[in-house]
């Protein structure tokens, strides 16, 4: 090869595209890339015809041609009057945006060889004159200060290969540890994987376990029943394997921090599943207990609650009917323990007492109601008034909810309570009956609770993580149930 001789450089055809109908911002593009079109701000051809969509459809170089690719598009995408969702595209074609949108008339136009550039030339015959005085070519006859130059390159060229050889092999062990660590890393990810679906497992199956003891125990009453016995001692072992599980998952007092440890450990006291926790469940928590730190309804209601002696008295009752004592919150939220407040009238009646119940549920639950039951006034023969029976039937209640519609979902147990019966039992029938399947995570995946009983059963559990160590959220008391605990 002389240094006349041309070298060929090819390169995809262009597309050449002229709009025939439509409104666009220009009339005609070319194209050497590939090129979207439609109406979003990011497509190369951009419309403004409602019938195109955002992303309608795409060309694109592939497998040596160009492809017409329809990205989904409301309307359709034609080429030649026939739609296609992917074709390769002919040398002139009509392209249809939707039957009766845009019309584009499409040119693929091959482009012959072009030379190469001067600078490539030149840089093909310095290629040439290296290969050729120091490339070892016996037959160019060279004088001693040549020999002396071909000796001193080749020198130079032996020390640059075991230079870059020495490259090579520091690159290829960087190589081997990066694929070992990407590996391992795999590796660990599938284990995690494992790890979760098991702990996740184990739990719902100790829940499910926990519902038939329930069950069990109230056909047979208190006597002391082998089956029972054992029962609770294998929902025990597998309450202790998903202790382990959790903290192999990382889910740890000592990986989290003080905060995000309470939340998980308040999700887990109430009966929810912490490894199966939606995202973003803790920083809403977070939100909610910035929301009680900022007024003063927080530290009031617990100072009021300390005063007459109701941590104690609830954690009793509550205990009594296999509750969580946390549930004490819920009163909280329903009253500010205010025993003779009264709510708004509904057509359910006129909600009274610490536990808010309306008449109905009162009746239910053997509560008497007084001859205000009507008024929205306190009333001392109204027993919704009176904080100890009203507090033991509020346990009954929700010991039934949480056994029955929440099957053991405490969060869902609140929600239940909040939300009017009805309608929650209606969306609580659409689902299956199994803890695994009727959760709280699961009533929140579907994104149908209502923003009031939203609000109420994240506040609860925000105010129950206050409640867990008040001091580390600013407040200058102790846990108000753990306190209680020895009076």
């Amino acid at each position: 090869m002389t240094l006349s001789d041309k070298t060929h450089i090819f390169a995809a055809p262009a597309v050449v595209v002229t709009v025939e109908r439509g409104t666009a911002a220009r009339q005609e593009y070319r194209f050497l890339h590939n090129f979207r079109l439609g109406r979003g701000d990011d497509c190369d051809v951009r419309f403004t015809d409602q019938q195109v969509s955002s992303n309608h459809a795409e060309v694109a170089w592939e497998e040596g041609q160009w492809w017409l690719r329809d990205l989904g598009s409301r309307n359709g995408t034609y080429l030649d009057g026939t739609g296609v969702t992917r074709a390769p595209l002919p040398p002139h074609a009509k392209l249809e945006l939707a039957s009766g949108g845009p019309l584009l008339d499409i040119q693929v136009v091959r482009q012959s060889s072009v030379s190469a550039a001067p600078e490539q030339q030149a840089q093909a015959g310095l290629t040439q004159i290296a290969a050729r005085y120091f490339g070892g070519d016996k037959t160019v006859r060279a004088g001693e200060h040549t020999m002396l130059l071909r000796q001193a390159f080749h020198r130079v060229r032996k020390r640059q290969s075991r230079r870059y050889w020495a490259i090579i092999g520091s690159i290829g062990a960087v190589l081997i540890i990066a694929l070992g660590a990407l590996y391992y890393q795999t590796q660990r990810v599938k284990k995690l994987e494992e790890l979760h679906a098991a702990a996740e497992n184990v739990f719902y199956t100790a829940k499910a376990l926990e519902l038939q003891l329930a069950r069990l125990q109230a056909r047979l009453g208190p006597k002391a029943d082998p089956e029972v016995l054992e029962m609770r001692r294998e929902q025990e072992r597998m309450e202790a394997t998903y202790d382990r599980f959790v903290d192999e998952l990382g889910i740890s007092r000592g990986k989290l921090s003080e905060e995000e440890w309470l939340i998980y450990r308040v999700a887990r006291l109430y009966g929810e599943c912490t490894v199966s926790m939606p995202k973003g469940f803790v920083e809403t928590v977070k939100q909610y207990i910035r929301y009680w730190r900022r007024t003063p309804v927080y530290a009031t209601a617990i100072g009021r609650a300390r005063a007459n002696g109701y941590p104690a008295s609830i954690r009793e009752v509550m205990l009594e009917n296999g509750m969580p004592p946390q549930f004490f919150y819920l009163a909280l939220q329903e009253s500010g323990f205010n025993k003779d407040i009264c709510g708004p009238e509904t057509h359910s009646g006129i909600a009274k007492g610490m536990w808010q119940f309306i008449p109905a549920t009162a009746y239910a639950y053997h509560l008497k109601t007084g001859p205000l039951v009507d008024v929205r006034r306190s009333d001392p023969l109204d027993e919704r008034h009176n904080v100890e029976k009203s507090t033991s039937a509020a346990a009954h209640y929700l010991h039934d909810l949480y056994q029955r519609e929440a099957q053991a979902s405490g969060l869902l147990v609140m929600a239940c309570y909040n939300w009017k019966e009805t309608r929650i039992r209606d969306m609580l029938a659409q689902m299956p009956e199994n803890p695994r399947d009727r959760n709280f995570w699961k009533l929140l995946a579907r994104n149908l609770i209502p923003q009031e009983t939203y609000d109420y059963v994240f506040s609860i559990v925000a105010a129950t993580v206050i409640g867990e160590n008040p001091r580390l959220f600013g407040y200058d008391f102790d846990d108000p149930i753990k306190g209680s605990a020895g009076n």
